[in-house]
C-alpha cells in the first residue's frame, strides 16, 4: 500500500491571524477557500500586493492594533477600541495621545517592568545550590 499525504489546510481566518491580517479585508477567493500549508509559506515568503498594502495600510486585526499602539488587546476594548485600524487611524491615536491610551501604555510598561523583576528572581532561584529539606 503507498501513503497519500494530504496536504495540511486551514481556515481562512487561521491563515489570515498568521499572517497578521484583518480577515474582512482579504480578497474574495482568499476569505472563501482554504489555505494549505504551501500557500501559506509562499504568501510570508513572497507576498502578493493586495497582503503587501494590507500589512502597510491595513485596516489591522487587534493583536496588530494593540502591538503597534504599545497596548494590551484588553487595553485596547477599555479603551472603546473594538474595531479594525488603518494605519493612518492608529499613527492619528499616537499623535492625539488621548488619556486611554496613555494610562494603558503606563499599565503595559509595568506589566513588562513586573515580568522582568519575576524572571530575574526566578534566574537568581535558580542559580542558588539547592538545600536539602530536614
Amino acid at each position: 500500500m503507498t501513503s497519500h499525504k494530504t496536504p495540511q489546510t486551514m481556515k481562512p481566518a487561521t491563515a489570515a491571524k498568521k499572517l497578521g491580517v484583518y480577515l474582512e479585508a482579504t480578497p474574495a477567493e482568499f476569505q472563501e477557500g482554504v489555505v494549505s500549508r504551501t500557500e501559506l509559506n509562499e504568501l510570508q515568503a513572497d507576498p502578493p500586493e493586495w497582503l503587501q498594502e494590507l500589512r502597510r495600510n491595513g485596516p489591522h486585526p487587534r493583536p496588530v492594533v494593540a502591538a503597534k499602539l504599545g497596548v494590551s488587546i484588553a487595553g485596547l476594548a477599555r479603551g472603546g477600541v473594538t474595531e479594525a485600524l488603518t494605519t493612518e487611524q492608529i499613527e492619528a491615536l499616537k499623535n492625539d495621545q488621548p488619556e486611554w491610551l496613555q494610562r494603558e501604555r503606563a499599565t503595559q510598561a509595568d506589566v513588562r517592568k513586573e515580568a522582568v523583576r519575576i524572571k530575574e528572581k526566578n534566574a537568581e532561584r535558580a542559580e542558588q545550590p539547592r538545600r536539602p529539606r530536614s
